[in-house]
């Protein structure tokens, strides 16, 4: 952090790799073509495979910094802190884990919230950051998004959400849940007052996320490849037996069925969103 409210967008980013690969392979590798990367030439591609077009995972610093005006964004409500009131325990305790994921991302929890500008338009920023515990949604999360939603709707303005989730939190059992129903209130509140709200989908938006407020944008884009479910592939084929289409869950089988109204490549994604923000009347 480089002062109170502001974030420095610049630190080196680690790479999470949401297709679970655990092969060896090292990250910068393409899964698409097998083409090897340094981490400045990802970066120069906006973490896009320069070769095949695939998209690599973007953490929440670096997704701020390649969608908003430089020097722009400030971060809010960055010293909340998740809790444990479950004492929970797995295989470690779950303040380990919380430690662990703050000391290794840099970020207090799986989402980065705040003031920003896109093209020189006023806007409000929830970027989701898979390295954290798996982008899961827990109380910190939730209350970070519903607080994002309550400015954007005092300037009756624009939230824009990027997700990249594995759903609710289940260290945190029903107070994860009900972050649910908390952040769809803080949409629909966000709507009444004339605001609006362009949720991005980015690789994996799944469980708890999806079936909430990533649902819920006035325009859903979503990146090419990007799995965007209520449950994987491989968990509904358990469930059902029966053979998946190829693309079951991707962006563009879910813009065939009209679950997302546009699939837009990495680098035309900021131009995509300064447009639709002067659509809504963002103010200058």
């Amino acid at each position: 952090m480089s002062a109170p409210g502001h974030i420095d967008v610049s630190i080196e980013h680690k790479r999470a790799d949401p297709g679970g690969r655990d092969d060896g392979t090292h990250p910068n590798t393409c899964p698409g073509c097998g083409s090897h990367y340094r981490d400045d030439e990802l970066s120069e591609h906006l973490r896009v495979c320069p070769q095949c077009g695939h998209h690599f995972p973007v953490r929440a610093p670096a997704r701020v910094a390649q969608l908003s005006d430089p020097g722009s964004f400030e971060e809010e409500d960055g010293e909340l802190r998740s809790a444990d009131p479950l004492d929970f325990f797995d295989l470690r305790p779950y303040v380990e884990r919380l430690v662990e994921a703050e000391s290794g991302t840099g970020l207090g929890d799986a989402i980065l919230t705040g003031r920003a500008a896109i093209d020189g338009h006023a806007c409000r920023i929830a970027a989701m950051d898979f390295s954290f515990m798996g982008g899961s949604m827990g109380s910190v999360v939730g209350e970070r998004f519903a607080r994002a939603c309550e400015r954007a709707a005092e300037d009756r303005g624009v939230l824009v959400s990027v997700s990249a989730s594995g759903g609710a939190r289940m260290q945190e059992g029903i107070l994860a849940l009900m972050q649910l129903p908390k952040t769809v209130a803080a949409v629909g509140e966000l709507h009444d007052s004339g605001g609006a709200l362009i949720s991005v989908l980015a690789h994996p938006t799944t469980g708890g996320v999806t079936a909430s407020f990533a649902s819920l944008g006035d325009v859903i884009l979503a990146e090419p490849g990007a799995l965007t479910s209520f449950a994987g592939p491989r968990v509904v084929a358990q469930t059902t037996r029966e053979k998946l289409p190829d693309d079951f869950g991707l962006a563009e089988s879910n813009l065939r069925f009209g679950h997302v109204d546009a699939v837009v490549p990495r680098a035309e994604l900021r131009p995509t969103l300064a447009r639709l923000l002067r659509l809504f009347g963002a103010k200058p």
